[in-house]
């Protein structure tokens, strides 16, 4: 009957999904370019460039003598994490050369998944650095090359002397799943810091 209180309520459009840029950082050849693609859901853009003989005095290739292209930009890519909340993925470029972009690449960036190669932590420094001075909140993600975890968490917290509410994790930066658990544990982590500053304020 027309006017019955029974009738079913209209219904709008779906609300549209929270977007978050987040940033996958790191030193050079830590595997940046490999876990925005292993992640995202659509094809990833990329801005790599072939190594040249001209990088050779400059680029340090110990350790990963293998390594034929880098990325000169950045990477981008996107992964929907649940109904309500897509992450934009930007990935650095590692070469020292290029860190001028980061500053560009970090506006309005609400966190950061910093990438570390056990075999070369020293080469991650300067972006847990950057994070740390411009106060991103960011993970760690350890990513085992050929599968290998060697040391275990607390080790990698002490030798980057990281504070006690950064989370550490294991990683393969070639596994989407592994990917997409570092990347929820990260806004997790954004999570607790809005929750933290809210008790402090």
């Amino acid at each position: 009957m027309a006017g019955s209180d029974s009738a079913a309520p209209a219904t709008g459009p779906a609300a549209a999904p929270d977007t978050v840029k987040i940033l996958v950082a790191g030193g050079f050849g830590v595997g940046k370019t490999t876990m925005v693609g292993a992640v995202s859901e659509i094809v990833p853009l990329r801005t790599e460039e072939p190594l040249t003989v001209a990088g050779l005095d400059v680029d340090d290739l110990k350790g990963i003598e293998a390594k034929r292209s880098t990325t000169v930009a950045l990477d981008f890519g996107r992964i929907t994490i649940g109904d309500d909340l897509v992450l934009y993925l930007f990935g650095t470029p590692g070469q020292q050369r290029f860190w001028f972009m980061w500053n560009d690449l970090a506006i309005g960036a609400l966190g950061a998944v910093v990438l570390i190669d056990v075999r070369r932590p020293e080469c991650s420094f300067a972006a847990v650095d950057f994070f740390e001075r411009r106060g991103i909140p960011f993970v760690i993600a350890v990513n085992g090359f050929h599968g290998l975890h060697p040391y275990p968490t607390e080790d990698i917290r002490e030798s980057l002397a990281l504070p006690a509410h950064v989370p550490v994790l294991l990683c393969d930066a070639r596994e989407r799943e592994s990917c997409r658990e570092v990347l929820i544990a990260l806004i997790d982590h954004l999570i607790d810091d809005v929750t933290a500053g809210t008790r402090r304020g």
